[in-house]
């Protein structure tokens, strides 16, 4: 007997994967297994409120407050949590300076560890098997894909990002922001640097 696809729940859902989103919401919130509005209050968190710019606002901090960064690089829990980044995907976070000896990147080997609350929801090439593989294996190759390029006597260290540990890179200070405020710092901060696959921008740069 020929086997029926169309027995299977699945082939009722909408081929549209935002169609298909809303279809399981719908089925889920009829069975109630969830609540649409503390639904729409976690998107909403992670659309408006969580995202890079909280991470930069700490990088720019630790730029122009040399106690704030000692406390930052020393113990950076209790750092974050007054100022109220901590939660899921927050927890026990340890910063790491680049410094013209060394630059550190952050990869999760296993899955796709990453400081939601800093930086937000992790980009797809963070999740990718390729990133996650030869950014250990290759990392100046892989960092050369991004665009930087690093002078030869600078090593490269790459930090496994974990369950129980996850890392912020604090990137060196660019050149030509003496004088900038925190938030014309903040503005310089990338995704990518913060990730250490990327650079900040240059004041004056588009």
């Amino acid at each position: 007997m020929p086997h029926d696809h169309s027995a299977h729940p699945h082939a009722l859902l909408p081929p549209d994967p935002a169609l298909r989103v809303k279809a399981l919401e719908t089925i889920l919130t009829r069975k109630g297994l969830i609540d649409p509005a503390a639904l729409d209050e976690i998107i909403d968190t992670y659309q408006t409120k969580v995202g890079p710019q909280n991470g930069a606002r700490v990088v720019a901090r630790a730029w122009s407050d040399p106690a704030f960064k000692a406390a930052l690089l020393a113990d950076a829990d209790p750092v974050l949590s007054e100022l109220g980044y901590y939660g899921r995907q927050g927890e026990h976070m340890v910063v790491v300076e680049n410094t013209p000896e060394q630059h550190n990147m952050v990869v999760c080997t296993l899955c796709s560890c990453y400081p939601w609350p800093l930086l937000g929801i992790p980009p797809g090439w963070y999740k990718s098997d390729a990133y996650r593989a030869r950014a250990v294996r290759a990392p100046r190759a892989v960092l050369s894909e991004f665009g930087v390029t690093l002078p030869e006597g600078t090593r490269v260290r790459v930090w496994d990002s974990t369950a129980e540990v996850r890392y912020l890179v604090l990137p060196m200070r660019p050149e030509g922001s003496e004088g900038l405020d925190e938030d014309a710092l903040a503005a310089l901060v990338t995704r990518d640097s913060m990730v250490g696959t990327g650079l900040p921008k240059t004041p004056g740069a588009p």
